[in-house]
């Protein structure tokens, strides 16, 4: 399976309610691999939530947005993640009512259908890995932020005592 996700990391990553992620698995939407009472998200599952949430920010309803997903398994036979991770550089294009999925530069599929206004899209593939990032340096965070608080707490040492100041030689 590779790296799993704890549910609060993926809260972390996604900015999601740990009560939404819950639902949304208790639906069916995003099914994370479990261990006990414990839920596991792969990659694959974070980046869906990820644009499910990206969608959510956008106005679309989450009926919408399954529509969008269950659409794309059916005509690509592949999730979200793995559609972008492909360098098939799909995006989804929104007026707002509607949400179009550019396959191509001449190839564009309505969706949800009927929409006529000018669109706004919204790239998979920089969500993708913008949540990659976001895993890595999640991975690397906690040793990061304890250094950080350790030079934060002598930096306030340092100017509160002149003296330690001078001898940490500055």
């Amino acid at each position: 399976m590779g790296t799993s996700l704890t549910s609060a990391q993926v809260v972390a990553l996604t900015g999601i309610t740990p009560r939404q992620l819950q639902w949304w698995d208790e639906r069916g939407i995003v099914m994370p691999h479990r261990q006990g009472h414990r839920r596991l998200y792969s990659r694959e599952d974070v980046a869906e939530i990820a644009v499910i949430c990206e969608l959510r920010q956008r106005g679309f309803s989450l009926q919408r947005v399954r529509r969008v997903i269950h659409f794309l398994q059916q005509e690509f036979g592949k999730r979200l993640y793995e559609s972008a991770r492909a360098n098939a550089r799909i995006h989804l294009l929104t007026d707002g009512n509607s949400i179009f999925i550019k396959v191509s530069p001449d190839s564009i599929i309505d969706v949800l259908r009927n929409a006529r206004q000018p669109l706004l899209a919204v790239c998979l593939s920089d969500t993708v890995r913008r949540l990659q990032a976001g895993i890595r340096i999640n991975s690397k965070a906690a040793g990061a932020q304890a250094e950080k608080g350790r030079r934060a707490v002598a930096r306030t040492a340092r100017a509160r005592n002149p003296a330690l100041a001078r001898a940490a030689g500055q």
